[in-house]
């Protein structure tokens, strides 16, 4: 079987697109070495790092820059090169698929983001390319997800059948863990600055709206009262280059305005090598997010054994199990005393941070990758029959 996929994320490792893809073709290319994968990119993707042994890369000139480069990539650059290498299949690991393919289409869909919270579908732009994406999965040979939480959201935004959509669970890298790498600990809590404090909680993601992070704020007054500044609150990811938008609510402002200036540190980006060591020195890993298509933060956390508090939204307690604490989102006092709990009761977390070292094992890479080769069994069977 010769699978082609879309490389478009291969170098942005940081996005859930650009882990996934790499992440399953390693899988992919460990669990059945016979088949066939190969990689189209755009000719723009030159770091081709941590590449499978054995996995065709095809680069393909875009002619176009920004968005419209990405969508005539998407719409014609890439099923055109499918033809040519004359694959079995044609593999779009997130949601942008073709309208026209040449071979049958298994197309991802990590989430549905832009159907389900407005603030992703203003202006003409972002409208037009929803519409066409959506055009695009409803043709779709067979749609993957990765949650039970995602698929009803597909049937229901899409409007695919059941029978067409597959859930395939993602799964903690292997560099999460409580001993791996532990001896960069020391380097990493000198990097960003946290050799002043013993204890923090840790909140690792963006700051678009429904990441909810102002209730993850609010929740931070219980506990300052009661733990005072000595135990910070510690957000590290991308910031928006200006703050205040239907995207990206004025988190500063509101800091402000909540008195939680000197318990708040912002750490900016984190490289992915720095993480695994991020999660193992917090104490608490904190998640409000509202929508999540998976939730890997969450499954990292406890895969590194650090016990989480996260919101009983979307996806989150399909992951999460009983593994974590988890609160109504938008219930600020339930989220703070559940952090407060972990930081002042020892057993408490031993046990979390026991469960979830439990719960993290339940997913793995392997997993996923036996559940996309049965879905490429079931699409070539079918064309058989």
């Amino acid at each position: 079987m010769h699978i082609a996929f879309n490389g478009w994320f291969w170098n942005q490792p940081y996005t859930g697109s650009g882990q996934y893809l790499r992440n399953l073709l390693t899988a992919l290319h460990a669990l059945a070495p016979e088949h066939r994968l190969s990689l189209i990119v755009p000719e723009h993707v030159t770091t081709l790092d941590n590449l499978p042994p054995n996995v065709d890369v095809l680069p393909v000139k875009t002619r176009l820059r920004g968005h419209l480069g990405k969508v005539w990539f998407e719409q014609r650059a890439y099923p055109r090169a499918v033809k040519h290498l004359q694959a079995d299949l044609a593999h779009v690991p997130y949601w942008g698929p073709p309208l026209n393919s040449p071979v049958p289409l298994i197309c991802t869909v990590l989430d549905v983001i832009p159907l389900a919270v407005p603030a992703y579908n203003r202006g003409i732009k972002n409208r037009l390319y929803s519409s066409l994406v959506l055009a695009a999965a409803r043709g779709s040979t067979h749609i993957l997800t990765i949650s039970e939480a995602a698929k009803q959201d597909i049937m229901r935004y899409i409007g695919v059948p059941d029978e067409r959509v597959t859930v395939t669970y993602l799964a903690a890298d292997k560099v999460f863990h409580p001993e791996v790498g532990r001896e960069n600990d020391p380097a990493v809590r000198a990097k960003f600055g946290l050799d002043d404090v013993d204890e923090f909680v840790l909140y690792l993601g963006s700051y678009t709206v429904h990441k909810n992070v102002r209730l993850l704020l609010a929740a931070y007054t219980y506990v300052a009262q009661g733990m005072g500044p000595d135990v910070p609150l510690v957000l590290a990811g991308h910031t928006p280059d200006a703050w205040g938008s239907e995207r990206f609510p004025d988190l500063p402002v509101y800091i402000d305005e909540l008195g939680l200036g000197e318990f708040v540190r912002w750490l900016g980006p984190v490289d992915e090598a720095d993480k695994p060591a991020l999660y193992r020195l917090a104490d608490v890993f904190a998640f409000p997010s509202r929508y999540e298509g998976f939730g890997l933060g969450p499954l990292e956390a406890m895969a590194s054994g650090t016990p989480v508090v996260a919101c009983a939204a979307s996806s989150v307690p399909e992951v999460a199990g009983n593994a974590a604490f988890l609160v109504e989102p938008d219930d600020s006092r339930a989220m703070g005393g559940a952090i407060l709990s972990l930081l002042n009761q020892p057993e408490e977390a031993a046990t979390m941070r026991n469960l979830g070292l439990a719960r993290a094992r339940d997913f793995s890479w392997r997993k996923t990758a036996e559940r996309t080769l049965a879905v490429y069994d079931q699409v070539i069977a079918g064309l058989r029959g």
